[in-house]
């Protein structure tokens, strides 16, 4: 079985989540809250909506700025992360949240000029 990172994963924002349970996405928001046990974390998408995020293990650096995760939705909407990666903002120029969500409203609302998902051959 081909792993999380050999298939193809839209990036989602938060009303997304439901049309992607059980599916590998990817999703990339502003850090809102880190539990205490460093184990889940709360993410702000571009529209202001929150989506939370589990890790397998605890983490073991300070979570903060924007983030994106890769990782399955789970039937709860959760994002069970596999990875994730911190988009550094410290070159003066701030990750525009907004126009990145309006840029995926975009892609997912004219799939025929983006067709990010590719046919896997057996």
């Amino acid at each position: 079985m081909a792993g999380i990172f050999d298939v193809p994963k839209p990036r989602i924002i938060c009303s997304m989540l439901s049309q992607n349970i059980n599916k590998p996405v990817c999703f990339v928001g502003r850090v809102e809250k880190v539990h205490p046990s460093g184990k889940t974390f709360t993410v702000c998408d571009g529209e202001g909506k929150t989506a939370t995020v589990e890790l397998n293990d605890p983490l073991d650096e300070e979570l903060s700025g924007v983030v994106e995760v890769i990782g399955m939705v789970s039937n709860k909407g959760v994002i069970m992360a596999t990875t994730y990666n911190l988009l550094r903002e410290d070159k003066g120029v701030p990750f525009d949240l907004e126009l990145y969500t309006e840029a995926l409203k975009v892609i997912h609302d004219f799939p025929q000029h983006y067709p990010f998902q590719m046919a896997l051959s057996g």
